[in-house]
């Protein structure tokens, strides 16, 4: 395994030891009991990470709740919908605005309207909301993004971390990315190391586990992305990516954190692939879509088309700037997790068991 090309800013360690002085003592509050987590009756399985950025949280949760429906559990997600246009609690419903919610409970919330999607800033409210609803009541409540959040006491946390970037070879914010020191990987039950390569060797599982020093109690996880068929944004007809042809010119618009895999996942199949690169969440104003219909423009060539995310796709939509004259050519590209080392079976049992022994609802089904 190659040594990671993790980018730390050494100038900028005072101001990070100043930050972990605080974050250590905040945690050591709610350790020492001076700070109350509280716990609820209904499993809780919280999807986080140390670092800030894209670690993959929202096709893990996607996984989640797929697995949960198969077994007839009734699904809660709970964000705190991050850059909403709005506070306190909500509850989405079909109609909900994007602007509402945030992009990722509302993509959710498109993709499985069964299950209910809520926002709220304080979790434990949120949490006990979601206990009030009935026909179904709630089985389970996954909290998105919120290892950091101590005043909710999760039954199960899952902590992500990037293949590229390992909490391992990181430190502290602002010097490197981290939002906690790497000893709060101790409370997690569950590590998965996401994004991993599809040529991902052997070796790099042991030399992987090694880095990440978990404790016996812990279970560790490797997965990587899959994607899906390209899905017209305004429209019904999919391709394939293996469609693509070698002189066909894509513009990659994205508002994610890391696009490179995107980036490198297109490019086996073209080489003509031009980002155009947004911050993580960015919401598109009326020049940006500007911007991207002239870059489309220059593309040379008559077999061009727009790739986008999923969650970029949830902003772009219904942005009363964007061109008539790009929606024929505005594709998604969704996006799953795989588990790799056949690890996928005991990974779906142990949520399950965990689900089912926790539950409320002592009908749910064995397994």
């Amino acid at each position: 395994m190659e040594e990671p090309l993790v980018k730390i800013h050494y100038w900028l360690y005072p101001i990070s030891w100043i930050y972990g002085m605080g974050v250590r003592l905040r945690n050591k509050l709610f350790d020492w009991g001076y700070y109350q987590s509280k716990s609820f009756d209904v499993p809780v399985v919280c999807i986080g990470n140390l670092a800030v950025g894209g670690t993959g949280k929202t096709p893990h949760t996607e996984y989640l709740i797929k697995l949960l429906q198969q077994t007839g559990t009734s699904v809660a997600m709970l964000s705190r919908g991050y850059k909403r246009k709005s506070k306190g609690y909500i509850l989405a419903t079909e109609e909900t605005d994007v602007k509402r919610i945030g992009d990722e409970p509302y993509q959710i919330k498109n993709k499985f309207p069964a299950i209910r999607v809520a926002v709220d800033e304080n979790r434990c409210h949120g949490i006990e909301q979601l206990m009030k609803l009935d026909h179904p009541k709630v089985d389970v409540v996954l909290l998105d993004d919120a290892y950091q959040h101590r005043y909710v006491k999760a039954g199960l946390n899952i902590l992500l971390t990037d293949f590229h970037r390992l909490f391992s070879d990181d430190t502290l914010l602002p010097a490197g990315r981290l939002r906690e020191p790497e000893s709060g990987k101790n409370r997690a039950h569950i590590v998965i190391v996401t994004k991993c390569p599809e040529d991902i060797k052997p070796i790099d599982f042991n030399i992987i586990t090694k880095r990440l020093k978990l404790y016996p109690y812990q279970q560790l996880y490797f997965s990587s992305f899959r994607y899906g068929a390209l899905t017209p944004l305004f429209g019904e007809k999919r391709r394939t990516l293996a469609s693509l042809e070698k002189d066909e010119q894509v513009l990659l618009v994205t508002g994610i954190a890391s696009p490179a895999p995107l980036v490198e996942k297109l490019k086996m199949h073209t080489p003509h692939v031009n980002l155009c690169q947004f911050d993580d969440h960015h919401d598109f104003s009326s020049k940006d879509l500007q911007a991207i219909k002239e870059r489309f423009e220059r593309l040379e060539g008559k077999r061009k088309l727009i790739i986008t995310t999923e969650k970029d796709a949830t902003r772009l939509q219904h942005h009363p700037a964007l061109a008539e004259t790009l929606k024929p050519y505005l594709y998604i590209l969704p996006i799953e997790i795989e588990f790799l080392q056949n690890q996928q079976h005991i990974f779906n049992q142990n949520i399950i068991g965990y689900v089912r022994a926790h539950s409320r609802n002592s009908s749910l089904p064995a397994r």
